[in-house]
C-alpha cells in the first residue's frame, strides 16, 4: 500500500533502473523494516539489512547529488528524506 504512494511521485516512463526508483524502493524497505525493528528489537539480520539499505541509498543519492542537483532536492523534499551531512 505504502509503495504505490510513493511509485507515483515518478513519472510512470521511466524505468526501474532509474537512481530516482531505486531511491524510493529503498526508502519503502526502509521505512518498512525501521516499523518492524519498533516490535522487534532484538533482530540482529533485521538491523543489519537495515544498515546496508540505508549505505545504499546513501550512496545513490551522492551520486544523484553529483549528476543532477535540481533532481536530487525534488526527490528529497518529497520523500522527507534529511539531506546527509557533509565531511
Amino acid at each position: 500500500m505504502v509503495k504505490n504512494l510513493f511509485i507515483s511521485v515518478i513519472p510512470q516512463e521511466e524505468n526501474g533502473g532509474s537512481a530516482e526508483f531505486q531511491v524510493v524502493s529503498f526508502t519503502n524497505k526502509i521505512r518498512r523494516l525501521t516499523s518492524h525493528l519498533e516490535l522487534h528489537r532484538k533482530d540482529y539480520l533485521s538491523q543489519r539489512g537495515l544498515r546496508k539499505i540505508l549505505g545504499k541509498r546513501q550512496r545513490l543519492l551522492a551520486y544523484l547529488s553529483k549528476k543532477n542537483r535540481v533532481r536530487y532536492k525534488e526527490l528529497i523534499s518529497q520523500l522527507n528524506i534529511r539531506e546527509p551531512k557533509t565531511r
